[in-house]
């Protein structure tokens, strides 16, 4: 049996697939119990103009955008942290109701403007509660604290080793699709 506390990360270039191994691992676990959120990029006219997030339940919002003005910039982009700890971090409480598996895509620069996110990310590698989550490859503070926590599984996804990585994860996750009760 797996532990039903496990922190699985995927990690790897920009364009590897993190969010569509997430996407396929979800779609294929019949787990009713996850909560958390994924990243999408919003593009106008074939150019990418931003990120937003969405939350498993289907509520979405912006997390950065070209049209963001002020300080918390990622390259080109503004980052509306105020919008993304309103919004998404009361998703990550290791309280939530029915909550056993935390998704979270992702834990990179945009989100750790965040100190909030940060508090969320940690109470949750510190709990009993399983997570599956992104991480940048690259990266100081939370993104390196992450990767080296006691807990972590950490995948380095490709393009080649997705389909298997997918397997493995679900594998490790299989304990969810157990009936309740």
């Amino acid at each position: 049996m797996q532990s039903e506390s496990v922190k699985i990360l995927l990690t790897g270039l920009p364009g590897c697939g993190k969010t569509t191994a997430v996407m396929n691992i979800l779609a294929r676990l019949d787990c009713k119990q996850a909560a958390g959120f994924y990243t999408q990029e919003i593009r106008q006219k074939g150019a990418r103009k931003g990120f937003r997030w969405k939350s498993l339940d289907g509520a979405e919002g912006i997390l950065a955008h070209v049209d963001i003005k002020g300080a918390r910039r990622v390259s080109r982009y503004g980052v509306d942290v105020a919008g993304f700890e309103k919004s998404v971090v009361p998703i990550l409480d290791i309280d939530r109701p029915g909550a056993k598996l935390f998704v979270v895509d992702e834990i990179g620069k945009m989100e750790c403007f965040s100190e909030k996110f940060a508090a969320a990310i940690n109470r949750l590698f510190d709990s009993d509660r399983a997570v599956l989550a992104t991480v940048a490859q690259k990266g100081a503070g939370l993104i390196a604290d992450v990767k080296t926590h006691p807990a972590a599984k950490l995948f380095e996804l490709t393009r080649q080793n997705r389909d298997e990585t997918v397997g493995e994860v679900l594998q490790m996750l299989s304990y969810l699709n157990r009936p309740l009760g």
